[in-house]
């Protein structure tokens, strides 16, 4: 993070905030190894909240001359005309992932917008805000895909995909995830958009033990699978990913789509494909979703795999 890179950022910034996005985008992404030297930044655009992530330890004068650089940003007119108020920057290289307000009031909570529905992200004292900005397309495709099914959202986290499903006309979601602070969130998403509770469920169980009480709620027109790549202890990608697909014949209705995930840069579009082809082979690959424009990648296949495949018995 040399101060040529850091130039560099600074422009891009200026250029993201003029204007700044009308819903909450990422501003720059780093890890998409586009720009050398810039590749353990992002920075995300929080609707008045701008939030700064370093992956990796910078030299001590690194992070003196990024973060005199963001102040200056914050002086600047572009960023006194986007409407930003704050300034958050995360150092995820650390324990427990600390952020610092290098500009405004501390909030722990924070709503937030995309594609029109309501979101409420933790900040400054979790690793993760609760949404994933890379898979906005995927949450809009459920809930274009979403009128009248029945929808199961595995490794739920906080419900985003419920929420777009029920936005979309869902009959059903039925969200799982070991995580039951996680799920309370999802609650809290759903009110937030005046959702109807009574169409969605909410299962904090551990997914192996749990394949009997999820086939009562089934069959499911739509099942959605975004597992983290590795869980100590609940969720390994190359052991545990090919358990749950030989399952998804069982759970889908006739004509079922599903939408398996993977944001593992180490793990291709073509193991999900072909694993899918080992367990359950009257699922068939159909498309891979677009990963939004604001997260290029150098190496496509590193990039979020969203892939849809279909169901076909005969």
């Amino acid at each position: 993070m040399h101060s040529t890179a850091l130039a560099t950022l600074e422009q891009h910034l200026l250029h993201a905030l003029s204007p700044a996005p009308s819903e909450t985008r990422r501003l720059f992404h780093g890890r998409g190894r586009c720009w050398p030297g810039l590749e353990q930044i992002s920075v995300d655009w929080l609707q008045g909240i701008v939030l700064v992530t370093l992956f990796k330890q910078p030299e001590d004068e690194q992070l003196a001359e990024l973060q005199a650089m963001l102040m200056r940003l914050t002086r600047n007119p572009a960023w006194q005309a986007s409407g930003a108020h704050s300034l958050l920057l995360q150092q995820r290289y650390l324990a427990d992932s600390p952020s610092h307000w290098l500009l405004g009031e501390p909030r722990g909570q924070w709503p937030i917008r995309e594609h029109g529905l309501h979101y409420l992200l933790d900040l400054g004292h979790k690793q993760n805000t609760g949404l994933f900005l890379d898979m906005r397309l995927g949450r809009q495709w459920v809930q274009q895909q979403a009128a009248g099914k029945r929808v199961l959202n595995l490794f739920a986290y906080t419900c985003g995909f419920s929420v777009a499903a029920i936005a979309g006309g869902a009959r059903q979601v039925v969200n799982l995830d070991m995580a039951r602070a996680a799920l309370s969130r999802g609650r809290d998403n759903h009110r937030l958009n005046d959702h109807d509770l009574s169409k969605v469920v909410f299962l904090g169980h551990e997914l192996f033990k749990s394949w009997g009480k999820l086939s009562k709620y089934g069959p499911y027109d739509l099942i959605i699978i975004d597992p983290p790549s590795f869980q100590r202890g609940s969720f390994v990608l190359g052991k545990d990913y090919p358990r749950v697909l030989r399952r998804l014949p069982q759970l889908l209705a006739a004509d079922g789509q599903v939408l398996a995930c993977c944001n593992d840069p180490e793990v291709g579009p073509d193991y999900l494909i072909q694993t899918m082809a080992e367990e359950a082979p009257t699922l068939h690959f159909s498309q891979r979703l677009a990963n939004p424009p604001e997260f290029p990648d150098s190496q496509p296949d590193s990039a979020l795999k969203a892939l849809v495949f279909q169901l076909s018995r005969s």
